[in-house]
């Protein structure tokens, strides 16, 4: 049970966020979104994520629960909040909470090393644990176990805390992202991997195998233990954007127990920035498909520009979002994915990182893209900003200035 401190903070929150939720431009921005997200719709999404910058206005050191559970809680609650308030997107407020049940997951068994930077969310490096091929040994294929009687004892918390405010719904697993090449550069080290390409190219063969088992193993356990759950709604994905739409869950759909053809996947290789379209197709994206194959829908790529890379990523089955970076030019994702998959697209954050906004390089760059994706579909996603100058504003002038370019150049 959460104390009576934290449940008075946690109520007071919730009441906000059921009060936000009530506002009619929810419901439309929820139709906006099953409409976009399933191809029916008329202009592009703007959806803005802080990511880091969620640290200027949201740190977790300034949270007042003192239950750890709590304290997740009231993160969630503060951030749709500031939503709410400061962030006038496409994305509703829900009045729904989603409540994690209780799971462990061993994953490879051996955990990374890393040297962090010399500032705080700076840049760091791998320690590579991997020396030799017979090295990977190490590790150990994901365990998952479901924990009942704390997931009940936490639902119930919850529940008396805030059940009566909002719909709490009691959720498994919904992200179901891999990172099969960063898992490979967390025990090898980036250089190392680019060198093992030419130089053990059957080490990677194996070990990316390896992964490929391992992952789908995972992701059958959530399956069989009844810890899958539906993922069609505002939960972010790793491409970008969130998740409604009209096609999932799929058809046979048994609410007692989901199956993974009915939620999101999505996969990427970024650490293949530079690698030609062949290897990437041979060392990572082959074995990707293969996990994919899994879900009902699926997203790809995150911040490599895939424009050479395409005719492999389309042969994802189930895709619905291909991720275009800042530096990749969308007039070459337009026409070979025209109306048949989402473009997300992430224009450059770091004009919002300017010691003075860079509204003139923010208007130039969103109207050039917008007026590029004309005959595609396409959503503006707002990502990495890890610093906004503790301005709140800026979010909603970059919005403005989104919509401005999607109403000057967009043609349906």
């Amino acid at each position: 049970m959460f104390s009576n401190h934290d449940e008075l903070i946690l109520r007071q929150l919730a009441k906000e966020v059921h009060e936000a939720s009530l506002h009619p431009v929810n419901e439309q921005k929820r139709r906006f979104w099953y409409d976009h997200t399933s191809l029916r719709g008329q202009r592009p999404a703007v959806f803005v994520h802080p990511d880091g910058s969620w640290n200027e206005f949201l740190p977790y050191s300034s949270l007042e629960c003192e239950d750890p559970y709590a304290k997740t809680v009231e993160y969630v609650l503060k951030q749709r909040i500031f939503r709410h308030k400061y962030i006038h997107d496409d994305v509703p407020i829900e009045g729904t909470f989603h409540v994690q049940k209780v799971i462990y997951n061993s994953m490879w068994g051996v955990a990374p090393k890393f040297k962090a930077g010399d500032t705080a969310g700076g840049a760091w490096h791998h320690v590579p644990i991997i020396e030799k091929p017979s090295d990977w040994k190490q590790l150990s294929m994901p365990k998952v176990e479901y924990d009942d009687a704390a997931t009940k004892e936490r639902y119930e918390a919850v529940g008396n805390a805030i059940g009566d405010l909002l719909t709490l719904d009691l959720v498994g697993n919904q992200l179901y992202n891999f990172h099969m090449m960063h898992w490979y550069c967390d025990y090898r080290g980036l250089e190392n991997m680019y060198m093992d390409l030419v130089l053990e190219p059957e080490m990677v063969h194996e070990q990316i195998r390896f992964f490929t088992d391992g992952v789908i193993s995972m992701f059958r356990q959530y399956e069989q233990l009844g810890l899958v759950s539906l993922n069609n709604d505002d939960t972010f994905h790793y491409t970008g954007g969130i998740g409604y739409n009209n096609e999932l869950p799929g058809e046979g759909f048994d609410p007692a127990h989901v199956r993974l053809c009915d939620v999101w996947g999505a996969a990427e290789a970024q650490e293949f920035s530079s690698v030609s379209p062949e290897m990437h197709e041979e060392f990572i994206l082959q074995y990707e498909r293969e996990v994919l194959e899994l879900f009902g829908l699926n997203g790809y790529g995150c911040c490599d520009d895939l424009s050479k890379k395409l005719d492999g990523v389309l042969k994802i089955k189930n895709l619905r979002r291909v991720a275009v970076c800042p530096w990749a030019d969308i007039a070459e994702f337009t026409p070979v994915l025209g109306k048949r998959y989402i473009m997300t697209w992430k224009p450059q954050p770091a004009y919002l990182a300017y010691e003075k906004l860079g509204v003139e390089e923010i208007t130039k760059e969103l109207n050039e893209g917008v007026a590029k994706a004309v005959g595609g579909k396409l959503e503006l996603v707002l990502r990495d900003t890890h610093t906004v100058r503790c301005e709140k504003e800026r979010f909603d002038l970059w919005i403005s200035i989104a919509r401005e370019a999607i109403e000057r150049n967009w043609q349906d």
